[in-house]
Formats: structure tokens, sequence, C-alpha cells
């Protein structure tokens, strides 16, 4: 499977710009992403990534109402989400498109330890609250991350490679749709800027 992604920073108002194309709320999130290197390797080089996330579900859609607004979150630990990734090295000049390998586990203390235990190292932790919304084929998300800022993620996942450059039209029609410009996109992670 291929992620094809496009993130551009964006200012207040965005939500207000999707709901105009008619993007659709999905959920609210909270997300902590533990970001490790490789005791062979070093990720940071070779433009792959390994991640442990916790994602708390804060409110979700029900009827397409405000609940991905700025209201009062609705904390439903029952959604509390665990998930590790794997992320290859970029394969295109234009996007963030990369293979994506992740699996669900049921505890991100054991995949710590599990993960620590054959000699990976936590490289750092990247904390943000998502605004997740859905138009068409495409995943919108409002990304406010800790000691960054504010950024739009529009992604497509495709099975193949032949996939790849439609969908990243796609993704650069809805960010001309939003009167935002795929020059302005940042291809690289939260991790990334925030270790700079």
């Amino acid at each position: 499977m291929y992620e094809v992604e496009i993130k551009v920073p964006v200012e207040t108002g965005i939500r207000d710009r999707l709901a105009a194309i008619g993007a659709e709320p999905v959920e609210r999130v909270h997300q902590t992403d533990a970001y490790f290197d490789a005791p062979h390797r070093a990720f940071a080089e070779t433009d792959e990534a390994l991640r442990i996330r916790r994602e708390r579900v804060e409110s979700r859609a029900v009827d397409g109402s405000a609940s991905a607004s700025g209201d009062e979150a609705r904390i439903d630990e029952t959604d509390a989400r665990v998930r590790m990734t794997y992320k290859g090295p970029k394969i295109d000049a234009r996007s963030k498109t990369r293979t994506e390998a992740e699996i669900a586990v049921d505890d991100a203390e054991t995949a710590r330890a599990l993960l620590e235990g054959l000699g990976f190292e936590r490289a750092a932790t990247v904390e943000k609250n998502r605004h997740r919304f859905q138009i068409g084929g495409t995943t919108a998300t409002v990304d406010d991350v800790a000691g960054l800022g504010t950024y739009l993620e529009l992604e497509r996942d495709v099975d193949g490679e032949a996939e790849i450059d439609s969908a990243r039209d796609a993704l650069e029609g809805t960010l001309a749709d939003l009167g935002l410009n795929p020059d302005d996109q940042i291809r690289r992670s939260y991790l990334g800027l925030l270790l700079d």
C-alpha cells in the first residue's frame, strides 16, 4: 500500500473552507506519536520512520454535525487506539508518497518494551490534535501540532504505483479548491520539523 499525502501550513478558518467545499467532519482525536530509531541504521538518514501512536477519540461525528469544530470535547476512552507504523522513504518529489505498513497493538508500553529490547531507541515524541474530514476519496486532516502550529494534510491510500499520479493530482485539485497552493507543501514530517 502507498500513502499519497500533501501537507501545507494553514491559518485559522481552514475548517470553514473545508465545509464550504463539502468536506464532512469525521472525528476529532488527540495523538501522541513516539518515534524510534533503529540500531542498524539511522532513519533520519534513510528517510524512514517507525512509530507507536496512541490515539484518543475526543469527539466523533454522528450526523455530520459540529463534532469536529472547536466545541467542548466529549472524550470517549473506549475509542482509544494504539498502532505501530513503519513508513518507507518518500518515492517522489511532488508529495510525501511512501509505502506504509501498520498494525493495531493492544498495549503501547508492551510494544515500546519490545522495540527497546531489540535495540531500538526512542528518538522523539510528537503530540497533536487532529480534526478529520472526508471529501470524496480524500481524508483531510487539520493538525494543531504542539510546538509547530497548524497544518492541513490531504491523503489517499492506493494499492499500486500506477494509482499514485492520479491520487496526487486529486489532492492538488482539493488544495486548489481550498485556495491553497501545492507549491507551499512541506515534505518533511512533523518529527523532522520538531528536530530542526
